[in-house]
């Protein structure tokens, strides 16, 4: 039926005539297939995932260990190890609670802030390189300016006994030392930290009664 028969006469044209049907048979198995290719997919892209998820990759942030947390702390203290340590300070430091059960911090005042430190209640045993292992954390001592400001004055005799002046480089640097150090427990004594009185405002009160 295809081919038309043969005639003596001229050129012959042929023609296919081919449906558009699909058979059942043939549509059901494509059908199948590309539900099997899809769930291959779906699989395939789920796995993918859940591997991803479980090995961390391409994750550009991953979340820091406590350990990373710690040694990041460590790096931000930047103190010379012949310093004492931020995680020593608070680890021998008495809290709120436990400073007011000594008599020596009733009414305490920190007193105006300055770049001098008052100290008392020290134990007989503290020495000046004791103070300077505490406060020398405060100082840049790769600052010729600051190593100079930097002065211990330890009182070993008299009324002044127990008692110590610190020299600190600025404000800034005694206010962080007189948070951090006070409550310091040094040879089972806690340390009485203030910022040490000025005579500049009694000079001054001084010259006001006198205008007056």
């Amino acid at each position: 039926d295809v081919f038309e028969q043969p005639q003596h006469v001229g050129h012959k044209k042929i023609e296919f005539h081919i449906t558009t049907d699909i058979p059942a048979v043939l549509q059901m198995n494509s059908e199948k297939e590309e539900k099997n290719g899809k769930s291959l997919y779906f699989k395939y892209l789920y796995a993918t995932t859940e591997e991803i998820n479980n090995t961390g990759f391409g994750r550009i942030f991953p979340a820091p260990s406590s350990n990373d947390k710690m040694e990041t702390e460590e790096e931000e203290d930047e103190i010379p190890s012949e310093f004492i340590s931020r995680r020593d300070l608070e680890k021998n430091r008495l809290s709120r609670e436990e400073m007011e059960k000594f008599s020596v911090f009733k009414n305490y005042e920190p007193g105006d802030p300055n770049c001098r430190i008052y100290v008392k209640n020290l134990a007989k045993q503290v020495q000046e390189k004791d103070l300077k292992f505490i406060f020398g954390r405060y100082v840049d001592f790769q600052s010729e300016v600051e190593q100079n400001m930097f002065d211990i004055r330890l009182m070993k005799e008299g009324r002044m006994k127990g008692q110590a002046f610190i020299g600190l480089p600025n404000e800034k640097a005694a206010a962080k030392a007189l948070k951090e150090v006070n409550g310091y427990v040094l040879f089972e004594k806690p340390m009485v930290v203030q910022f040490a009185r000025s005579a500049r405002p009694k000079q001054d009160a001084n010259e006001g009664k006198r205008k007056k």
